[in-house]
């Protein structure tokens, strides 16, 4: 019998919207005498933001614990601008006379900075906001005791090892709670408080010299949301546990994945990986700028695209940054620089319509606003642009009908490896299986190591179809990295299946 095929919309988790009772963090206070402090140093502008989190982290490998951690961290971060020269720093702990000293630094730093600026700084314009943002849960994880979350994964565990050919069971559960006080001098003073809980398990088949890898809900870190322990509940990881291992070892009998062009059609959880490393990094309009290129460095997307109405894809391609959608590993009230969360078009029906910046880059940029996409990961580093929730909108086709426009193609979901070079322009993507579609239809057949190349404004211009909002789902990414030194945020992307015509297939081996 034919393993089963993950449908799309499989397993698709409710919004969570109820509040925590956390009160406001009592460093608010101490953000806003850390503010007054520099009003009185004579700044163009300046921004406190004090930040305190917990990251837990559990891998498992088959019943065995592989590793535990459970840290904690606080701090505040400083950042100002004097002249055209901007300055930072940070300290640990909650002292304020160390917080004040810290902003201290920083206006010393901005001093020095701006002696050999090369250029103005503009910001574009922003209303002062504040405002309490309290996390949305239902139950808090780390309330939830460890024996439980390693139950989890150790039942997961002992499904997956039940055929002989299954030499490894992975699984992971991540959650974090973080707290953040922004003050600027412009008068902004907000608090936010978020609470995220992901996980995923993953078999590993072998015969011979043969390896192959299924994983679910997806690769690596698994799924991620902006929930409580509720959201690991609906991932039913013993549940998904059956078809990760049977896919494994099916994937050892099946053929290697064909190459030269094929019609492809691309699941949700590697057009997640897709839309992240060719629409949503190229367009951070720090690296397009030329100011953050240092890791995987610039972008082909400049302004001069922009104004001339680039066609980054087809006409079923609506690409667009939204911050506002419940629940997302991107979604925020307000970014690192006060900025309120809203919706910016990045692509529109295929033309290029947009950028993911903050208030400086668009500024220069001759934008208008910022998209509010400036994010830092820690209270020591300073915010760069990161994504947020970058989504590709849901078009009209069911996924069936997705599929049943199709002769001879195949479906990929779930990546394996990716590249992509400096420009975001060329790109090679493997996935874990590949299923293959004859006379509009999955026919249950299997090839492993599928992968496929092509060039981003190409391969996009190559989308005749996205499935409808029915199969759309709302995928976390816990690691993406950026920045030197590296910062490591988290992000969502929310998409459908999408149909490609003639892309070339590559297979891994």
């Amino acid at each position: 019998m034919a393993p089963a095929l993950p449908h799309p919309a499989r397993a698709r988790p409710g919004t969570v919207s109820s509040l925590s009772d956390r009160p406001a963090p009592r460093d608010a206070s101490a953000v806003e005498e850390v503010v007054e402090h520099l009003r009185r140093r004579g700044l163009r502008y300046g921004e406190v933001r004090a930040m305190a989190t917990r990251n837990q982290s559990i891998h498992t490998s088959d019943q065995q614990a592989d590793g535990i951690s459970d840290l904690e961290d606080a701090g505040v971060g400083v950042r100002v601008l004097i002249g055209d020269g901007w300055g930072f720093a940070g300290c640990p702990g909650e002292s304020i006379d160390d917080w004040i000293a810290a902003a201290d630094r920083a206006v010393e730093a901005a001093k020095s900075y701006a002696i050999a600026a090369t250029r103005p700084v503009r910001l574009t314009e922003e209303e002062a906001h504040r405002a309490h943002v309290p996390a949305a849960y239902l139950i808090d994880p780390f309330a939830v005791p460890l024996d439980r979350k390693l139950k989890v994964l150790f039942e997961a565990a002992e499904v997956v090892r039940e055929h002989p050919e299954i030499t490894l069971a992975r699984g992971s559960l991540s959650f974090r709670r973080i707290e953040k006080v922004f003050g600027s001098t412009e008068g902004a003073l907000v608090t936010q408080q978020e609470v995220l809980s992901g996980g995923g398990i993953a078999a590993t088949a072998k015969r011979g010299a043969l390896v192959q890898r299924r994983s679910a809900p997806k690769e690596w870190e698994g799924d991620n949301r902006r929930a409580g322990w509720e959201f690991i509940e609906t991932l039913d990881l013993k549940g998904e546990a059956p078809r990760v291992r049977d896919e494994a070892v099916a994937l050892l009998s099946a053929p290697v994945c064909p190459s030269g062009p094929k019609d492809l059609v691309i699941g949700g959880t590697q057009l997640a990986l897709q839309v992240h490393e060719s629409v949503g990094h190229p367009l951070e309009l720090d690296r397009v700028l030329g100011t953050e290129i240092s890791l995987a460095g610039g972008s082909f997307a400049q302004p001069r695209l922009l104004e001339s109405g680039f066609r980054y894809g087809s006409e079923h391609v609506t690409l667009v940054a939204d911050s506002l959608v419940p629940g997302g590993m991107g979604s925020l009230a307000y970014d690192d620089e006060g900025v309120p969360a809203r919706r910016t078009v990045l692509v529109d029906r295929g033309v290029f319509k947009g950028y993911l910046s903050g208030r400086e880059y668009a500024a220069e940029a001759g934008l208008g606003r910022s998209s509010g996409a400036m994010r830092a990961d820690s209270w020591e580093r300073p915010p760069l642009v990161r994504m947020v929730n970058v989504n590709l909108e849901p078009g009209e086709e069911s996924f069936d009908e997705l599929i049943g426009g199709v002769q001879d193609g195949i479906y990929v979901d779930t990546n394996r490896s990716w590249s992509i070079d400096d420009l975001r322009l060329n790109f090679h993507f493997g996935c874990e299986a590949g299923y293959v579609i004859k006379d509009g239809r999955l026919t249950g057949d299997l090839v492993r190591d599928p992968g496929y190349t092509g060039i981003t404004p190409t391969f996009w211009r190559a989308c005749d179809g996205v499935a409808d909002a029915d199969a759309w789902r709302l995928w976390g990414i816990l690691f993406c990295g950026k920045g030197d030194p590296m910062q490591i945020m988290h992000v969502g992307h929310g998409v459908s299946a999408a149909r490609f015509r003639g892309v070339r297939m590559q297979p891994l081996v």
